[in-house]
């Protein structure tokens, strides 16, 4: 297979299309394509569970969003014609060429063969299985690369190498000023703590109640306010949470945007999460982490690269398991909060535990759309 004639794109559509956390991974791929070529307009294909991290990507000049059948856990009826729109509107898009982006046990054929019926062609991926709708396959890399670096690998072998592997995100300077507000308004005018509980896995998930009772002794220990984060679906958990944070604890759940989110990460002491969206997001910006790591990944798959941070997990025979539910209670997280708060003291005493400079990122002008 012959590399792509990079000279002669000029509309690249990229398609990433899984969670939140997955799509922030992309973003040194992405810088790699567009510091070789900036020429290039990129559009991003992402699913609703990820598009929300575009904007924070510089290098993506427009999104399309799209829950892909090929993906789905049997919850979306069968709908030839929602194929059909997706094939339709990827033809409209005129792209020259398609760079498929997928994790280490995802296939990236169904998407090549959607965009082969859009008439894209150029169409470029990892697999591990053979087919006719790429044009260029590279062979998957050992399953325990880091996602980051398993992007970079399919971008260097089709001639961009990357110069900067770090993770990085453009944080609007509104949502900077949103997040100074919002902190305010509830009391927060000095250093705090983000506590991350939820995961879109059950699987993946420390005891929510446990953790926010190691948030609290971590507080009171250090004076630190505690800011309970989450999603718009995690509002009816946060009260019980709050009550158990105690006078330091902060309900922002539900009350943030992406960006808005990830300018509060930017000005944390520490962040208490799992496996989830707010790890990449916190390595991307430098902040320390504390991270209850299930035993479903491997940690070298899509643990932290840049930030001060230490994973708890237990050894278990069933890891990793990649399951969304756990069949024996949670056993590779059997942690006390008294456990969880000693770790997360040990790292706020780090000379590193206070948020490095992130790394500096220009958005471009054109903006999402």
């Amino acid at each position: 297979m012959s590399l792509p004639d990079w000279t002669r794109v000029r509309r690249l559509l990229v398609l990433r299309l899984d969670n939140l956390g997955d799509v922030v991974m992309i973003g040194p791929a992405l810088r790699a394509i567009k510091a070789h070529h900036p020429q290039i307009h990129l559009t991003l294909l992402a699913s609703p569970g990820g598009a929300p991290a575009a904007p924070l990507l510089p290098w993506v000049d427009q999104l399309r969003v799209h829950r892909p059948s090929w993906q789905d856990l049997g919850r979306l009826p069968f709908d030839p014609a929602r194929e059909a729109t997706l094939i339709n509107a990827l033809r409209g898009g005129h792209y020259d060429a398609a760079l498929i982006l997928t994790s280490f046990n995802q296939s990236p054929h169904p998407a090549a063969l959607a965009c082969a019926l859009a008439g894209i062609p150029v169409r470029i991926a990892s697999s591990h299985e053979r087919g006719q709708a790429l044009t260029f396959a590279l062979p998957s890399a050992p399953d325990p690369l880091h996602q980051v670096e398993r992007y970079l690998r399919l971008v260097e072998a089709v001639g961009l190498p990357a110069t900067d592997r770090r993770l990085a995100l453009a944080i609007p300077e509104a949502a900077r000023t949103g997040a100074r507000e919002l902190l305010a308004a509830r009391g927060v005018t000095a250093d705090y703590l983000v506590l991350n509980p939820f995961t879109s896995c059950e699987a993946r998930t420390y005891e929510p109640a446990r953790f926010a009772s190691a948030a609290r002794i971590i507080g009171d220990r250090t004076g630190l306010a505690v800011a309970l984060c989450g999603g718009e679906k995690d509002r009816s958990r946060a009260a019980a949470l709050v009550e158990r944070l105690g006078p330091r604890g902060v309900n922002l759940v539900g009350a943030t945007d992406l960006p808005l989110f990830a300018a509060v990460i930017a000005g944390a002491r520490l962040v208490l999460t799992g496996n989830t969206g707010a790890l990449p997001i916190a390595d991307a910006l430098s902040v320390p982490q504390l991270i209850l790591y299930a035993g479903t990944d491997l940690e070298s798959q899509w643990a932290p690269r840049a930030s001060p941070h230490l994973l708890l997990r237990r050894e278990t025979p069933c890891s990793p398991c990649y399951r969304f539910t756990c069949p024996y209670h949670h056993e590779c997280l059997a942690f006390s909060p008294v456990q969880v708060a000693t770790t997360a003291l040990q790292l706020l005493r780090h000379p590193r535990s206070r948020p490095a400079a992130a790394p500096t990122v220009t958005p471009t002008t054109a903006g999402i759309r």
